[in-house]
């Protein structure tokens, strides 16, 4: 088995299904398995699974698990030499896999690989390639200079502004929604962190990948459709709560004690960002920048 493709879906059974279909389409010249794991969807995610894709491996949760988990469960049953994690709200290419497959074999150095991400408007997501969140960078992100200084790689170490979104590099984070990870690696490092309920999950995964000696790499030959944010509603103030919070505890469990000026800093700025936010909750382009 070449391999196993994970998505994790709550309540976006319209994405589902065109999702799968791109991977299916997808899927024509290798040898893979789609594993879904549906964590207590109600809009009839899993009875459309049912009627329209039986040869899909469906995991039906009784109750939500969160994402990290969801995603353990598939990677526990998954039989692939290749590990991809990928969101409902997507739509791949059809030579997608063949040229990540290719690239991987090629480079076996690689631990995982992100690709090139546009939205539904065919723009390109800046979160396509990250770098890891220190102090500095988290500052300039929240703060708004990041998106001031779209191109700096002073000011806009989160989104690597100074690396060409056509161009491959390597990378700090990838980005969930499409992490296609070599299996050795997975294993070497485990799979996604449960501590982190949403949101941060990518962020722990891709360091504990690089720092096992993998390289991360942003892959600009391959380009998918991510409508980015259907099952998760990122303009909530639940949002910006769990997405601080998990930087918390990826600050706990990764910046040694000289570093704790950073967790300060997330304990702090959490608090009056949300604030910031509840505030200006009727004018989202306030606050949109510093939260994609």
């Amino acid at each position: 088995m070449q391999l196993s493709i994970i998505i994790v879906n709550y309540n976006v059974k319209y994405f589902l299904e065109h999702c799968l279909l791109s991977v299916q389409h997808a899927c024509k010249n290798i040898e893979a398995e789609i594993i879904v794991v549906d964590n207590q969807s109600t809009d009839g995610s899993v009875e459309m699974m049912q009627q329209r894709f039986p040869e899909v491996i469906l995991i039906d949760n009784q109750h939500n698990v969160g994402f990290a988990k969801a995603n353990n469960q598939g990677v526990a049953i998954s039989k692939g030499e290749y590990i991809l994690y990928l969101n409902p709200d997507t739509i791949v290419p059809e030579d997608c896999f063949e040229k990540c497959i290719s690239y991987m074999e090629q480079n076996q150095k690689v631990g995982a690989l992100g690709c090139k991400m546009i939205d539904g408007q065919g723009q390109f997501l800046p979160e396509s390639k990250r770098g890891f969140p220190s102090t500095k960078v988290a500052f300039f992100k929240i703060s708004g200079i990041s998106s001031i200084f779209k191109k700096s790689k002073i000011f806009n170490g989160y989104h690597l502004g100074h690396l060409s979104e056509n161009d491959t590099n390597k990378v700090d984070v990838l980005a969930g929604c499409f992490m296609f990870c070599r299996r050795e690696a997975i294993v070497k490092v485990g799979s996604f962190d449960e501590d982190y309920f949403m949101y941060g999950e990518d962020i722990d995964l891709s360091y504990k990948i690089k720092k096992a000696g993998f390289q991360n790499v942003y892959f600009a030959d391959t380009t998918i459709i991510h409508y980015k944010g259907e099952s998760t509603k990122k303009g909530s103030l639940n949002y910006v709560k769990m997405f601080y919070q998990a930087m918390i505890i990826f600050a706990k469990k990764h910046f040694t004690s000289s570093k704790k000026k950073h967790l300060r800093f997330l304990h702090s700025n959490c608090n009056l960002y949300q604030s910031y936010f509840s505030f200006n909750f009727q004018h989202p382009q306030c606050y949109q920048n510093s939260i994609d």
